[in-house]
């Protein structure tokens, strides 16, 4: 199969450099010491919206226990029925308690154990002559849950390159879905994108299994040996070969997490990460305080299902979105709740609070050129016509090669920067295409990748 051509060509050489930001040091990604409480799963359990050839499972890890921030109470949200001057100036006011919060860089530790939540696709006929340790996790985007990927992984599993590949996770972060869930009162008003990379990587050194294998899993996936860490650190995985897909938020902490332990990857698939140059300089309406401020005066309750999309329907912000994509939000973004209606799993002032935290995106850009250059990188971009940019305009030409080695970039033509709602279609084919073109034979074995010191 022929490669694409960048969609944005190689530019004459430059040199980046931090522009002053603080690169802070990463703290290390263990889990929590035992003994400690498993919870159940909060949702029943599902069928996948796609082919019957895949099995689906749903799993729960213990997140990193050192948290880069400290617990703290989260801001108060006014009351939705109150007059709209007087809630638009309490909304203001509670992000700026957001942006006031920040300021402070100490953490006293964390005190309670967080969970995240993980969803798991393997191949039902998968056995000693197929196998070929391709293993696929996807890491969504501020504000939605992990099943905003299946409409992609329903195409992408349709077709061919389903034929190489063993198994594949959906992540959510802590306070997403049904993590958001399981660690309800837990949850701190202060965030650091830090400790989404950081239980990443704690997921793939301490409980991804050894191997796809079409056994089921139990619902806590079990640690694995102290020697299999230190050998996944020093080696990577035995038999996997293993890559991230990560949207938006989840881009730019899949790229730390690799920055962190580049053994554990062999490609990054960055589907518009948030990962900008500082000072980023985004449109109006694309910066994180008028994110945070639009999250926290999100509704968040409906009486049914059908009534939230019903409005969903009615809304532009959903206009654009596939409607496979709409039905699983529908599904698996809300939940009942006391009143006998729905409401989203993750609250509007959890999804702001993440919002708020606008450094992680400026030391991924300032370290990502010292990725070891093993690691392959996929940069995925909107390409609609009148799609804003997350940077500066014209800012992407050059993002996209801030690592310039075994770097590729695509536009998808159908998407602007939600890319798996509005064209799964398109973002399936050319990761099929990605993927035949790179790893048609994957290496189960490879020569290990320096560790970054960061």
């Amino acid at each position: 199969m022929t490669h694409k051509p960048n969609a944005y060509p190689e530019p004459p050489s430059f040199n980046w450099d931090s522009n002053g930001v603080e690169l802070r040091d990463v703290l290390p990604a263990y889990p929590p010491p035992e003994p400690i409480h498993r919870p159940e799963l909060p949702s029943p359990t599902r069928k996948p919206s796609f082919s019957s050839t895949w099995s689906l499972s749903t799993h729960l890890i213990p997140a990193c226990y050192l948290r880069t921030t400290r617990l703290t109470p989260e801001p108060k949200v006014p009351a939705p029925n109150i007059p709209k001057d007087e809630r638009q100036r309490l909304l203001a006011k509670a992000r700026l308690e957001l942006d006031e919060m920040r300021t402070s860089k100490v953490t006293d530790g964390y005190p309670r154990v967080l969970w995240n939540c993980a969803n798991r696709y393997v191949k039902k006929d998968l056995d000693a002559h197929n196998r070929t340790g391709l293993t696929l996790s996807f890491q969504h985007a501020n504000g939605f849950p992990k099943e905003i990927f299946e409409p992609t992984l329903a195409d992408l599993f349709a077709s061919s390159a389903a034929n190489i590949i063993d198994e594949v996770w959906l992540w959510e972060s802590v306070q997403h879905g049904d993590a958001a869930l399981v660690n309800a009162g837990s949850l701190s008003g202060l965030v650091d994108w830090h400790d989404n990379a950081r239980d990443i990587a704690n997921f793939l050194l301490h409980f991804m299994p050894t191997s796809a294998t079409i056994s089921p899993l139990p619902t806590h996936l079990p640690r694995v040996s102290p020697a299999e860490t230190a050998s996944r650190i020093k080696n990577g995985f035995s038999q996997r070969t293993f890559i991230a897909i990560g949207h938006s938020y989840g881009g730019c902490t899949s790229a730390l997490a690799a920055l962190i332990y580049p053994t554990l990857f062999s490609a990054l698939y960055l589907i518009d990460p948030v990962i900008l140059q500082y000072p980023s300089r985004p449109p109006a309406g694309l910066g994180n305080a008028d994110l945070a401020l639009g999250a926290l005066g999100r509704r968040t309750t409906w009486p049914s299902r059908a009534a939230a999309l019903a409005l969903f329907q009615q809304s532009p912000f959903f206009a654009t979105w596939d409607p496979r994509v709409l039905a699983a939000y529908v599904e698996c973004g809300l939940c009942p709740d006391a009143a006998g209606g729905v409401r989203l799993k993750m609250s509007g002032v959890q999804e702001a609070i993440v919002f708020s935290e606008c450094h992680t995106e400026n030391e991924v850009f300032a370290r990502l050129g010292t990725l070891d250059a093993r690691v392959a990188l996929r940069w995925v971009m909107p390409g609609r016509p009148g799609a804003r940019e997350l940077g500066a305009p014209g800012s992407v030409h050059t993002r996209v090669w801030v690592r310039r080695a075994n770097a590729t970039n695509v536009r998808i033509a159908g998407g602007g920067h939600l890319i798996p709602q509005e064209a799964p279609q398109e973002l399936a084919q050319d990761l099929s295409e990605y993927l035949h073109s790179n790893f048609k034979s994957p290496r189960i074995c490879g020569a290990p990748v320096p560790r970054a010191n960061l």
